[in-house]
């Protein structure tokens, strides 16, 4: 086996694989066992619609509500071609090429299953695109998440018959000039490929498993912040017994207290005796709070495991046993539901977040009011903890869940819908505020930290202490903090959290 190389396969594929694929830039290659699958249901397919008076929707009849109308064999072609037309509709912001790169694996994954009638040149157009880097550029808004992530997967698909505009090395351009240069032709899209390029849940799925990737890492993240920030705060240790969590025990709020223990195994201050009797709850429940965020990640990971491992485009196409049948696997619903609970959680995370930069600026426990020397010339830290308020509120806003709406469409045909994309959209901006949350709290956590001394942290936070130093210099009087928090946020994405 070429390590460069991914094949896919039937086999389980993994968010850690996603990853892994993604980071080390692996290319795609299918598997004999896929490109088999992949012939046979094409054959079974190209069979069956030969048959006299046989009518199968999508395939030889139109799409939605049109679905009672035959189309004559000599206009199959034209009919894909035009459903990938009619159906680009997006609109809005664009979706970031990592999100597009594994929406294209997602999709490729999707296909490669034998039950969605896709040829095999098609499929191997889009890993060409994939392993040449050529990004359908998609847009946010247009998707009920539930005939599949119609208009966005749309876009998606345009490329392959030579419409719309891709990213070529970071660079917008369309796609016939692009083709052209590669020296190759359009596809001609042959029964049902359009609707299975179209029906799926690539767009819910792809947003979902770059906001887990991410959480994962932020979870960790606020884990370390606490860390400093209860030494910082010179809290105590007891709350982080295992004790305490073996008569609780929830996975989440065992690790998360195992975690802080970790951290600040060898702490001068920690060991330092207390006078405070009890810590907030910001500090105090922390495993408790980080916990329950942490156990929302792995049931959301269990579920977008199951959806990425799945087909979901329609009608689906059983070769063996000679049947073609129309379902409803492209409805998001799975995602919707989970999405807005992982928006909740992540939003949690920057909540309690918030609320340790307020008590480590306000001048309580010996600290300086606002972390500064001279406070009263010197703003300090007063304004940073703004900018966290205000974005740990538009998260909470961020928090109505999407899940619960549904709209009517296609003349009442697809009458409930899931609105998956909505909360995959916003479950995103959630997660990149959540970011920004934490690189502030990690910003004002170090400043504390030094309010501390001659009194040293654990050996692996002092060591964090070291390395964020030489990056952002301790704050002795008023900078511009934008800059630090850039280059906060920058520190922290560099570390292997």
């Amino acid at each position: 086996m070429h390590h460069s190389i991914h094949y896919i396969s039937s086999k389980t594929l993994s968010l850690k694989q996603i990853n892994k694929i993604v980071q080390d830039e692996l290319k795609l290659e299918l598997s004999e066992e896929s490109q088999t699958a992949i012939k046979k249901c094409r054959n079974f397919l190209d069979n069956k619609t030969a048959e006299k008076n046989a009518t199968y929707y999508g395939i030889n009849t139109g799409f939605g509500s049109l679905c009672d109308i035959k189309i004559s064999p000599d206009e199959t072609e034209t009919l894909q071609r035009n459903l990938v037309m009619s159906h680009a509709t997006g609109i809005g912001d664009l979706v970031p090429e990592t999100i597009v790169q594994i929406m294209l694996l997602l999709k490729i994954q999707n296909l490669s299953y034998g039950h969605s009638g896709i040829a095999l040149e098609t499929i191997n157009r889009l890993i060409y695109f994939y392993n040449n880097k050529i990004y359908p550029v998609i847009y946010q808004l247009g998707s009920l998440g539930a005939s599949g992530d119609l208009a966005p997967l749309a876009h998606l698909s345009l490329p392959l018959i030579g419409e719309g505009k891709v990213w070529q090395n970071g660079v917008q351009k369309n796609t016939k000039e692009v083709l052209k240069s590669l020296s190759l032709e359009p596809l001609r899209l042959q029964s049902k490929e359009g609707l299975a390029l179209l029906n799926g849940t690539q767009f819910c799925s792809g947003y979902a498993v770059w906001v887990l990737i991410q959480s994962i890492k932020l979870n960790n993240q606020a884990d370390i912040n606490t860390a400093i920030a209860l030494d910082a705060f010179d809290c105590r240790l007891s709350p982080f017994d295992q004790k305490i969590h073996r008569v609780r025990p929830h996975a989440g709020q065992i690790k998360t207290a195992e975690n802080i223990r970790a951290l600040l195994r060898g702490s001068e201050i920690a060991n330092n005796k207390k006078t405070a009797v009890q810590d907030p709850y910001s500090f105090r429940c922390v495993p408790q709070v980080h916990g329950a965020s942490r156990d929302t990640i792995a049931y959301v990971t269990s579920v977008v495991e199951t959806e990425i491992n799945s087909v979901t485009d329609n009608p689906l196409i059983f070769p063996d046993e000679d049947a073609i049948l129309s379902g409803g696997n492209f409805h998001a619903q799975p995602l919707a539901l989970v999405l807005d609970f992982l928006a909740i959680a992540l939003s949690e995370l920057g909540s309690i977040s918030e609320k340790r930069i307020f008590k480590l600026v306000s001048g309580d426990r010996d600290l300086p009011a606002f972390l500064v020397d001279k406070p009263g010339l010197n703003s300090g830290m007063m304004i940073a903890q703004y900018t966290a308020a205000s974005i740990a509120s538009q998260n909470k806003q961020l928090c109505t869940p999407a899940s619960v709406d549904t709209i009517v469409s296609s003349n009442g045909q697809e009458d409930h819908v899931s609105m998956g994309a909505n909360a995959a959209t916003k479950t995103y901006r959630v997660t990149e505020n959540l970011e920004r949350i934490l690189a502030i709290e990690f910003m004002i956590a170090m400043q504390a930290l030094h309010y501390r001394r001659p009194l040293k942290s654990s050996p692996i936070v002092e060591q964090l202490f070291e390395d964020y130093r030489e990056v952002v210099a301790h704050l002795s009087e008023d900078r511009i903090l934008h800059n630090d928090m850039m280059s906060t946020i920058e520190f922290l994405r560099k570390r292997d959290f």
